[in-house]
């Protein structure tokens, strides 16, 4: 049986969302939500769910490079918390220390979906 995964990249401004499924266990970037307030953020996680029927969500868990957590730690698990409460799927958290320094981006450029995939195929390699 093969499983659709959304992983996330949660941040205050932005959430970068990617997917992937557990056939091919590849991640690839899929939106960017900029949405300022939690109502309209849900809403649009909510229809994507709706859209692609995951079986789990995976949300990175930001923390210091010495492992050490910080205040986007506790915000990302609180994300994690909301999702699993709200949509009744499995959430797993995946350290993403070094999502966003894989990427090399230009100035100005959203790159949270693409931190998002980075995010999901470490789940992807970590679990096959």
């Amino acid at each position: 049986m093969v499983d659709i995964v959304l992983g996330f990249d949660f941040g205050v401004k932005r959430i970068g969302i990617a997917m992937g499924n557990t056939l091919t266990g590849q991640a690839q970037p899929l939106r960017v939500i900029a949405a300022i307030d939690n109502a309209t953020r849900f809403k649009i996680i909510g229809e994507l769910i709706a859209e692609w029927a995951p079986a789990r969500l995976i949300v990175g868990e930001p923390r210091h490079p010495d492992g050490a957590e910080h205040d986007m730690t506790l915000r990302s698990r609180r994300f994690a918390n909301q999702l699993h409460g709200r949509f009744n799927l499995p959430v797993e958290l995946v350290d993403e220390r070094y999502s966003s320094a894989v990427i090399a981006s230009k100035r100005g450029e959203r790159i949270d979906d693409k931190a998002a995939a980075i995010i999901l195929q470490q789940y992807f390699d970590a679990s096959h």
